[in-house]
């Protein structure tokens, strides 16, 4: 298990050690204590919900419209995500919806398909994922290098941050993180020549601010939402004579929803169609489960349920595929305010999907208010607390190694995708512990006439290239003997036990005498009697030229009993 799940426990001395079913620690007991082992607060449960709400407004509206989708669907998604897949025990913070990873694909679908044939890609993927967690596929990625983790997050967070830099100036976004990068020059002298985008911007970077400081206000005010007061101000401010900056508009959600019928569903037979709900699962899926991972890390409540929450996931994606919306999946932005705004339950992220809900269906005019630049400075603030760049140094300080993988992970997402940067981030992670398992050592040395190579480790194909140069080395020495000692070998593997044996086989078809004491049970050489030595001075102790050989006493015992193994003192008579 990675660090990213594992918690150390400390116990005193003779103490058992408990945990709950799930391996986390032991439940509470009844009486005061919720279903994620804290106290209740409902009062803070609700001041955490309106937070995520705020953050995640924007985000479904933006997917959507990134999408090639009405807005509404992104708000029904968003809905979905949190009164279906929020109410399902899998994980306790991880707030779901449409997530920004799935728009370039959405993108393609629909342009290929139409948005009436999304519907159905979606409810496919969502059985499928159903049935991944029924089987027990989920907790294959709970094996995730911390490192991939948090590059993954600051992977998310940078390009977010960039991304919302333009609608706080009430501009559009170039497109791609690197075009966005790119732009936020061009972008700084646009809102120095437009009164009404100055002014959005400054909304902005009040909200930004009041997020960072909000916390250390004195009594009781602090524990009211830093986003919630930042729309307050941008609702005053939005409504003097004079400014002018854009604000939130949605439409009528029922009217959008659209209900798949015969004519989508005899698309499945469509190879392409099929093609795209197994590249939906999968995606969908890894993201959410990798999200599961790094939300995981920022809270010390109970752990994800991996299978479960994988379960929670296709029920969600197969209610919004019946309802004609965006797929759903875990978003590290929505769950990470969640976090931070001190959620301790579900109640939190479920609740974030009624108040998607009761805005859009009863208060659309009250939506309507909200300056669009407000609610990007949050998402703003949110991708800061993700990148959390005092990590880097951190890990460079810890392990230069996983330093690598963690910055490898970042940028390649930044200049591609999501998924493709933790692939490359996990790939990354598999080589350094390749590397790290593949400790050989070789000592050389020469003594009289003989060249030593002493191995120890794990010799495998990674460290053939040190094997090679040693054994080279040792040909190259001019002696008439050469000793291979592998014996401290705890692995050799195919290439580094065929390029000893080879060397062997070479050297003594050259005339040298040379001895191979391999490694483990299964050794490969038989015993090695060479020319005598001289005698020892004393007939109790080995001379200086006396030469230790392995001896195999397997074929005098037989294949079905214990063997013995020994080394032997060969001298001179």
């Amino acid at each position: 298990m990675s660090g990213a799940h594992a918690r150390g426990r400390t116990r005193t001395k003779g103490s058992p050690q408990k945990s709950g079913a799930a391996g986390g620690p032991k439940p509470p007991k009844a009486g005061g204590v919720g279903a994620a082992g804290a106290k209740l607060d409902l009062a803070n449960e609700i001041t955490a919900s309106l937070v995520v709400f705020l953050v995640a407004l924007p985000l479904c509206i933006g997917v959507a419209v990134a999408s090639g989708v009405p807005a509404e669907l992104g708000i029904i998604s968003g809905v979905i995500g949190g009164l279906v897949v929020g109410a399902v025990r899998g994980s306790t913070l991880q707030v779901s919806g449409p997530a920004a990873g799935l728009a370039a694909l959405v993108a393609e679908t629909v342009l290929e398909h139409g948005v009436a044939m999304l519907g159905v890609i979606v409810l496919f993927s969502g059985i499928l994922q159903i049935v991944l967690g029924v089987v027990r596929l989920g907790r294959m990625f709970q094996a995730i290098s911390i490192a991939v983790v948090q590059g993954m997050l600051a992977g998310i967070g940078l390009p977010l941050m960039f991304s919302q830099a333009y609608p706080m100036a009430d501009a559009k976004a170039p497109g791609v993180p690197l075009e966005n990068m790119a732009g936020i020059p061009g972008l700084f002298a646009d809102i120095l020549t437009d009164p009404q985008a100055m002014i959005a911007t400054l909304l902005g970077v009040v909200t930004i601010v009041l997020s960072f400081v909000w916390k250390k206000m004195p009594g009781p005010v602090k524990r009211i939402p830093a986003a919630l007061v930042a729309v307050g101000i941008g609702i005053a401010v939005a409504a003097l004579p004079g400014v002018d900056v854009k604000t939130l508009q949605v439409g009528n959600l029922l009217a959008s929803v659209q209900v798949p019928g015969a004519e989508q569903f005899a698309g499945l037979a469509d190879t392409a169609v099929i093609t795209a709900i197994l590249t939906f699962t999968v995606i969908a899926s890894a993201e959410s489960l990798f999200t599961a991972a790094a939300v995981d890390r920022m809270h010390s409540g109970p752990r994800t349920r991996y299978n479960t929450e994988l379960i929670a996931q296709g029920a969600g994606n197969t209610i919004a595929g019946v309802l004609g919306a965006l797929p759903i999946t875990a978003v590290v932005a929505r769950s990470s305010a969640n976090v931070q705004a001190g959620a301790k339950t579900r109640i939190s992220r479920t609740l974030h999907g009624l108040w998607l809900l009761a805005f859009a269906l009863l208060l659309p005019q009250v939506l309507a208010l909200i300056p669009i630049s407000v609610l990007a400075g949050v998402l703003v603030h949110s991708g800061w607390k993700l990148f959390a760049p005092e990590e880097f140094p951190k890990m460079w300080r810890q392990d230069r190694g996983e330093f690598l993988v963690m910055t490898v992970t970042t940028l390649v997402i930044v200049a591609t995708a999501l998924l493709e940067g933790v692939l490359i981030g996990l790939a990354a992670g598999i080589v350094l512990a390749a590397l790290r398992m593949s400790q050989t050592v070789i000592r050389q040395h020469v003594e009289d006439d003989t060249a030593k190579v002493v191995m120890a480790g794990n010799a495998t194909f990674l460290r053939l290239p040190q094997v090679i140069d040693a054994l080279e080395s040792a040909a190259a020495s001019g002696k008439p003997r050469i000793r291979l000692d592998l014996t401290g070998v705890t692995h050799l593997d195919h290439a580094c036990r065929n390029q000893v044996e080879e060397f062997t086989a070479q050297q003594r078809g050259m005339g040298l005498r040379v001895e191979l004491l391999m490694p483990g049970p299964a050794r490969s050489e038989p015993p090695v009697v060479t020319a005598p030595a001289p005698a020892p001075a004393s007939p109790s102790a080995p001379g200086p030229d006396a030469e230790w050989f392995y001896l195999d006493t397997r074929p005098l015992l037989g294949d079905h009993e214990d063997y013995a193994e020994s080394y032997r003192t060969v001298t001179s008579r």
